[in-house]
């Protein structure tokens, strides 16, 4: 199947895809409201509530705002490389759980994101409030797996 069919099949079988599907696929976070699928040998991930990928949305626009500096990143716009991504995406979880667990260790793999944001809407009554000067730390600290070597 070429890409342009497959991105296009995706779209229509996954109107509500999971936000932080990369972090879900590679094993470092899971999430109550996600649920993963199989399209033509390859997995994906689709969101349950609405009201968790609205939130999970805008989580991702404020940490991808505020990380701007710290990931060398201008375009607010473009889309961005793996690596990049997936230290918004789970830099970022890490911090949040760091923000709302004072003291606790950094998680190797943030349990269940729907119930993370709800916790921090809850403590910080709205996301744009979020403590974002220590979740960019983690982001800033968060080391991907390391590249395989070309043998």
């Amino acid at each position: 199947m070429d890409q342009d069919a497959f991105r296009k099949l995706y779209r229509g079988m996954n109107e509500r895809f999971c936000l932080f599907e990369k972090g879900v696929l590679s094993g470092q976070c899971s999430c109550s409201q996600a649920e993963k699928f199989y399209l033509a040998e390859r997995e994906g991930v689709h969101c349950r509530s609405e009201v968790g990928q609205q939130q999970c949305e805008t989580l991702l626009k404020l940490l991808r705002q505020h990380t701007r500096f710290t990931l060398k990143s201008a375009d607010q716009t473009s889309v961005l490389p793996h690596a990049k991504a997936m230290r918004i995406q789970i830099g970022g979880l890490q911090g949040l759980y760091l923000a709302l667990n004072t003291g606790a260790e950094t998680p190797a793999v943030v349990e269940d994101v729907y119930a993370l944001v709800e916790c921090a809407v809850n403590r910080f009554e709205r996301l744009e409030r979020l403590p974002f000067q220590e979740i960019i730390k983690q982001v800033a600290a968060y080391k991907g797996r390391d590249r395989r070597s070309r043998s």
